[in-house]
């Protein structure tokens, strides 16, 4: 069973071997201090060779002594905030546990943990007691011997300390700061004690793109965008590894605006490169959907059943949909997690990182960038009315169902190119993508009708074959085949106002 998980909120202060314990008489709330107690902790921290988790200020390691004994990843949340991770130690010192690989395998991909620092402390600790005896924080009198293993080996040692909030309020750390600087004492230079073990060999922290402005080029607009959905990857796969509320959508949907926008804007960047890439999004994007896709198909066909009259639900219909779709994620869900330890997702992840590298340094395109960015979104915009038209005049009821999702997937399309070019953009093309995202909602109702349709024509198939009352099955596919009749009318009328208001030659200059 994995060790309780947590918040850590703390400060740390730079002293010397001599400085003498402070007093914490004067501070606001600080009744008592407690005896002190002194335990010695050991402890290695873990990173690949070019230190991929310290560059996202992320730090891992494996202590013993102490009260907390295990293993440790923390993550930062602010400037005094970490959240930490925890398991047990275990008997292999060596062996990162599972949970922990997984959190931050977007960064380290398949390249192999190593210890790199190897810290021994003596900690002597001492509580700061409210007048009902309640633990406020710990004070830590640290005093570290450090020895850096890799690339250049060498051993510090320092003394520091450290206040932990336990029960106390952060304004308490403002009040012990303010105190130790009236005698002199000042916040610590690192960070953390694995940033100064590490000395000049500590990674500057992975830089984040600039906000796109409306002078901003069209490659520096389109980097912004891309590098806010990586982000939003590299935040999500760890959530998505422990089963978090909403974590595939998430994931998924910066896959889709990553291809999107690479697909749209590919002229700015290595053409090749960019279908490369916008291909294993798509493999990502299908892995990912069928988990999505059966949460919602799960979502819609309770809501269904639950508005049914119960005389009109023959068998045990919601107990066999329930266990089949939790079947079928549960493999779906194997097969995504699967695909998120490949090498294949590794490598497409270190492509992005390349892609964002190039286009960093690629020389701005000569003209305009709001006309470069406009006549791509047009592009959109004309290959949307394409299929829109061609949608239209197509009666087999399952060719017209297929073409109407692919006019959901262009109006999306066209969505996202207007997303990605917001910033130099009039406001006249920023409400398209307004318009366009209700004409995705609209067809993105319709697609779920047929899928949920496809699902219970074989469910109804699967309940005949067992014995089991297939009556209610049809009732179900009748309400969604009028539900998705029901949008398709709404879509058609949409579409009318939309093309003939939006979709002209001048709300697309």
């Amino acid at each position: 069973m994995a060790a309780t998980d947590g918040v850590e909120i703390e400060r740390k202060f730079d002293v010397d071997d001599e400085t003498p314990l402070p007093a914490f008489d004067g501070i606001a709330g600080v009744a008592s201090v407690g005896d002190a107690v002194e335990f010695d902790l050991d402890a290695v921290y873990f990173d690949t060779e070019d230190f991929a988790l310290a560059s996202h200020r992320l730090t891992l390691r494996r202590r013993t002594g102490g009260e907390d004994a295990g293993w440790h990843l923390k993550t930062p949340l602010g400037p005094d905030a970490r959240r930490e991770f925890r398991e047990p130690p275990g008997t292999d010192a060596a062996e990162v546990p599972a949970r922990l690989l997984g959190l931050v395998r977007v960064h380290t991909r398949d390249r192999r943990l190593i210890p790199v620092v190897h810290l021994h402390t003596r900690r002597i600790v001492r509580h700061l007691r409210d007048a009902h005896d309640g633990i406020l924080a710990e004070f830590c009198d640290d005093h570290v011997r450090a020895d850096r293993l890799l690339p250049n080996p060498i051993s510090q040692q320092w003394r520091e300390w450290e206040v932990e909030l336990v029960d106390g309020d952060p304004s308490l750390l403002d009040a012990v700061q303010s105190t130790l600087e009236s005698v002199g004492i000042t916040p610590a230079l690192h960070g953390s004690k694995f940033a100064r073990a590490l000395d000049d060999t500590y990674p500057a922290e992975h830089p984040r793109v600039p906000a796109a402005t409306r002078t901003s080029s069209a490659e520096q607009v389109l980097l912004a965008y891309l590098d806010g959905q990586v982000q939003t990857l590299w935040e999500q796969d760890p959530r998505v590894r422990q089963d978090e509320p909403d974590s595939v959508h998430q994931l998924r949907v910066a896959a889709r605006r990553l291809r999107s926008a690479l697909t749209t804007y590919r002229s700015l960047v290595d053409a090749a490169a960019a279908e490369r890439v916008s291909a294993e999004l798509k493999w990502l994007g299908t892995t990912l959907g069928a988990a999505r896709d059966l949460q919602v198909l799960g979502e819609r066909l309770a809501g269904v059943i639950a508005a049914e009259p119960s005389e009109l639900i023959v068998g045990p219909v919601s107990l066999r949909i329930s266990e089949q779709i939790e079947q079928e994620f549960e493999t779906a869900r194997l097969a995504m997690l699967t695909a998120l330890d490949d090498e294949r997702y590794f490598r497409l992840l270190d492509s992005l990182d390349f892609l964002l590298a190039r286009l960093a340094t690629a020389e701005p395109t000569s003209g305009s960038q709001r006309e470069i960015v406009v006549a791509l979104i047009r592009t959109e915009g004309k290959r949307l009315r394409k299929l829109a038209r061609a949608a239209g005049k197509v009666t087999d009821p399952v060719v017209r169902d297929l073409a109407l999702h692919d006019v959901r997937k262009s109006a999306k399309r066209l969505r996202y190119a207007v997303e990605v070019a917001a910033p130099v953009l009039h406001k006249r093309l920023l409400r398209l993508a307004i318009t366009v995202g209700e004409l995705q909602s609209i067809l993105g109702e319709h697609q779920d009708s047929v899928v949920a349709r496809a699902w219970l024509s074989r469910s109804a198939t699967e309940a005949h074959l067992r014995g089991e009352s297939s009556f209610s099955y049809g009732r179900l596919h009748a309400i969604e085949q009028s539900r998705g009749a029901t949008s398709e009318a709404r879509f058609l009328r949409s579409w009318k106002r939309f093309s003939k208001r939006l979709l002209t030659k001048r709300s697309m200059r």
